[in-house]
């Protein structure tokens, strides 16, 4: 089955992609209102080694519907939205939004 996935941070490097789903990803640009950004810092081992990188950006929703988060939305199977679930850590949880260009999506967003 297929499903649509949107990045907006590390999930859009090619180095995550490869070392998650064993090859790069090809998406769309797009959008998510009603959310801004914000940055967390990452203790994972196994998370930073694939990110290289200690601070990850998390979506926080937003009261001003104007905010907006630009990013990539991909089409996974869903074994690889699995994948994606056991990369991301406990900061963050999986919803179904509906981007600006009217795709639902799941998204990582702030606990």
């Amino acid at each position: 089955m297929q499903e649509l996935l949107f990045s907006y941070g590390t999930l859009q490097k090619g180095k995550v992609q490869q070392e998650l789903f064993g090859r790069p990803l090809r998406g769309m640009p797009d959008t998510l209102k009603g959310y801004a950004l914000s940055t967390i810092e990452i203790k994972d081992a196994s998370v930073l080694e694939k990110s290289e990188q200690p601070y990850h950006l998390i979506a926080v929703p937003s009261s001003d519907r104007a905010m907006a988060i630009e990013g990539t939305v991909y089409t996974i199977t869903t074994d690889e939205l699995h994948k994606a679930d056991l990369y991301e850590t406990e900061d963050y949880k999986r919803v179904k939004v509906t981007l600006l260009s009217g795709k639902e999506a799941w998204v990582y967003v702030a606990v």
